[in-house]
């Protein structure tokens, strides 16, 4: 048996959330793409990198890795799953005020292919499809590079107002 080892590091995500309740969603994620800010601790384990920001979209990418495996040779689910909820939670986010943020009510997740290492570089998509006053509903895509789609889903997020 071949074994290998992983190391990351990650910084304080309460100073990082402190600093969403203080911005706008829009320019929290921003300064998050941009590295003016820390990515949260999960976006460090998996190897994933907000890359784009928009006011009702947002894409994330991975180098799929075998640190994501399942024990059956390809990505775990949980890592679509978890890359499919960023995408939709973040486009809800980049639409809030200062103060307001937003969680996961349900995500449906929908699986079409498999990924490997062979797959290279997948980028997800998350956008807004309703914003209410207290729930949104938004959508996000997992593809390959050649535009395949590998999973989608789509979510519904409580807004929470910032208290007065």
């Amino acid at each position: 048996m071949t074994e290998r080892s992983r190391t990351f590091t990650w910084s304080d995500p309460g100073q990082t959330a402190s600093k969403a309740r203080e911005r706008a969603g829009l320019d929290f994620l921003e300064a998050v793409a941009a590295g003016e800010l820390p990515a949260p601790p999960i976006a460090d384990a998996l190897g994933m990198r907000l890359v784009s920001v928009d006011s009702g979209s947002v894409a994330f990418t991975l180098d799929p890795a075998e640190f994501h495996y399942n024990p059956i040779g390809s990505v775990h689910g949980g890592v679509h799953a978890t890359l499919l909820d960023s995408a939709a939670g973040c486009a809800v986010h980049s639409t809030l005020p200062a103060g307001t943020g937003c969680t996961s009510l349900d995500l449906a997740v929908r699986f079409v292919r498999p990924i490997t290492t062979d797959t290279g570089t997948i980028t997800c998509v998350g956008t807004v499809v309703h914003r209410g006053r207290r729930t949104a509903i938004a959508e996000a895509r997992l593809v390959d590079g050649a535009g395949r789609l590998l999973a989608t889903a789509t979510s519904t997020c409580l807004i929470q107002e910032a208290k007065s």
